[in-house]
Order: C-alpha cells, then structure tokens, then sequence
C-alpha cells in the first residue's frame, strides 16, 4: 500500500498550499488541513504522556514544571514560509518567565542544567535531563509521515 505514495517534502507542502490558494477553493483547503492536521493529532498526547511521567519527588500538578510543559505542546500546520511542514513542539514562549528553555533542557538538547531548589537562589543543584519528547516521537513519526504524504497526493491528484 506505501509501494505507491510518492515521497513529498515541505517544497512540495509549500507548492500544494500555494495553488489553493490561488484557486481559492477553502472547501478544499480546509479539508487539506484537517488531513494535515489529524495525520500528526496522535502524537500530543503521547508526548504530554511523556512528560507526565517524567520522574519527580512531587506528584505531577497541572499548575507545575510538567504541567506547564504539558500544556505547552502545540501541533502546527503550515502551508506558507520556509516553514512549511507538520510539526509538534513544546513551545517555549507558552512556559513561564524563567521556564521559557526548561523543555530543552529537560530533553537534554541544553547542558547543564542548574536550578535553584524550589525557588531558594542560595541552593543551586544540577539535574540530569529526562528525555521526553523524541522517543516518543519518533516512533508514530513514520505513520503520521504516511498520513500526510497521502494527504498532500490526495490534494494533488484533486488539483491537477
């Protein structure tokens, strides 16, 4: 069944998302990011999963460091701009003042990582990250790269 889906790129994201708009068909643009959209929608919650079950000495609490990265998972859709693609991200600019980094860290992209004890600047200690969001997504990356690949041939196809 994958033998036939031609391999598409943001290029090509890009170019599809650019001819409905000038054909101006919103029915059709519309349905071309929900497709787009619910291609990728499985892997919010496994990474907010993820990131629930980093380990702490507190309980997970929604008005907390996880809670708040929790809450920051956003998927995105774009057919415009060099950033044309399906993303999943935690968004740093939906965390806290001070936190706005911590999910970089976490995952282990930033070193080191030193914080104050709940919030006692005169103890520092370091912590090790908690890798949360890649292993998670990688996983369902293939079947959600699937979905919109078929997507954007289906789209295509109705275009031509």
């Amino acid at each position: 069944m994958v033998a036939d889906l031609e391999l598409r790129t943001g290029k090509d994201l890009k170019r599809i998302g650019a001819e409905l708009r000038r054909m101006g068909n919103k029915q059709l643009k519309a349905e071309f990011m929900k497709d787009l959209r619910a291609a990728a929608r499985p892997m919010v919650p496994a990474v907010r999963q993820s990131i629930r079950r980093i380990p702490s000495q507190r309980g997970y609490s929604a008005d907390g460091l996880r809670g708040h990265m929790s809450k920051a998972v956003k998927l995105e859709v774009r057919t415009t701009g060099r950033d044309a693609g399906v993303r999943i991200r935690v968004d740093g600019r939906k965390m806290p003042n001070r936190a706005k980094s911590v999910q970089a860290y976490m995952e282990g992209l930033k070193k080191p990582w030193r914080h104050p004890v709940y919030g006692n600047r005169e103890v520092w200690v370091k912590q090790d990250p908690h890798p949360y969001f890649y292993k998670v997504v990688r996983p369902l990356g293939l079947a959600s790269r699937v979905q919109v690949n078929k997507a954007m041939n289906r789209v295509a196809k109705k275009i031509t």
